[in-house]
């Protein structure tokens, strides 16, 4: 949840980019599991992007992922190109590397 508001900047900074910014959300706990808390979440803490459910670990096992929360990007071809671990605040030095990540996959030539 701390990290929403800089996905919630990148969002709104690429939005009208050749980019899609989707959360997967994979539950800790039972109560996170229900679509209703989580439907009740997403509006509490405006969040804009899509929201993928991922309430069997699957996602969470298919990147082998051991990190609360993880970032990936993933370029124009499908390929992973970047993982940030932790939490990613505005101004700070992660948010910073995230978005010149960003920018320098926006920037590629890709056919």
């Amino acid at each position: 949840m701390r990290t929403i508001p800089a996905l919630r900047e990148i969002y709104q900074t690429h939005k009208d980019d050749d980019f899609v910014l989707i959360a997967v959300h994979t539950p800790e706990f039972s109560h996170e599991k229900d679509l209703d808390n989580v439907k009740d979440a997403i509006a509490r803490l405006d969040v804009p992007y899509p929201v993928a459910i991922d309430n069997d670990w699957k996602t969470w096992r298919k990147y082998s992922n051991h990190y609360w929360p993880a970032q990936y990007l993933i370029d124009k071809r499908g390929q992973i190109r970047a993982v940030h671990i932790g939490e990613v605040h505005v101004g700070d030095n992660r948010f910073a590397e995230l978005n010149a990540t960003i920018d320098a996959l926006l920037a590629e030539n890709v056919p």
